[in-house]
């Protein structure tokens, strides 16, 4: 999920080190994206991360901290969802690996996004030490699904959902409840927008894996 970046205010940092007796963000108005004097390196992210644990923190391509509030009661029980039904199809299949919202992953451009749900061949992730599989992963989820919580901005989810994309996943499902659509992406191909499938079925590095669609149109 994403947040509006022509809404929130910007906050400037006011020096060149964050502890983590400066970061707390309770008392800000969100969402907010936040502009630090200079870029934080992923390791600092995720110390400020787990400084804010009560948050959902992304750093898009120019290296802004785009800060949300946790998603509400409808939105996190259908997030709840996603991820356990992408991860009961790895538990039965024995195929790859499976990431609930909390997973980060730093992305070739530059960012650390976290999606919805996501999915990181066995292939990949065995190539990681314990160290690296402790913090964001680095490399692009090869599949991922985005839900629209009803205070994200359409535009911007499908703007994101192209840097996915452009970032090396092989496939990417937008579900939008507030429109009854989801929208299915694929490298060098137009997105296909289905009318409130019954389901979605995998193709390509998670083909076999069947989502029935009928609780996000209730």
């Amino acid at each position: 999920m994403s947040a509006n970046p022509a809404m929130p205010p910007a906050v400037q940092s006011a020096g060149d080190s964050i502890s983590r007796s400066e970061i707390s963000l309770r008392a800000l108005p969100f969402p907010l994206i936040l502009r630090t004097s200079r870029h934080l390196g992923d390791d600092e992210l995720l110390e400020f991360c787990a400084a804010n644990d009560s948050l959902r923190i992304e750093r898009n391509p120019a290296g802004e901290l785009i800060v949300m509030t946790p998603a509400g009661g409808t939105t996190s029980n259908l997030e709840g969802y996603l991820s356990r039904e992408l991860d009961l199809w790895v538990e039965r299949t024995g195929r790859g690996i499976a990431f609930n919202s909390n997973g980060g992953f730093s992305l070739p451009d530059g960012s650390v996004r976290a999606p919805d749900a996501s999915w990181l061949s066995s292939e990949k992730w065995n190539t990681l030490t314990r160290d690296q599989r402790a913090k964001f992963i680095p490399f692009c989820p090869e599949f991922l699904i985005e839900l629209r919580s009803p205070s994200d901005s359409l535009a911007d989810l499908q703007s994101k959902m192209s840097e996915w994309i452009a970032n090396g996943a092989q496939l990417a499902w937008l579900i939008d409840p507030q429109r009854k659509l989801a929208t299915i992406y694929r490298p060098g191909q137009e997105p296909e927008t289905r009318p409130q499938p019954e389901s979605l079925e995998g193709e390509g590095p998670i083909n076999g894996f069947s989502l029935r669609m009928h609780r996000f149109w209730e």
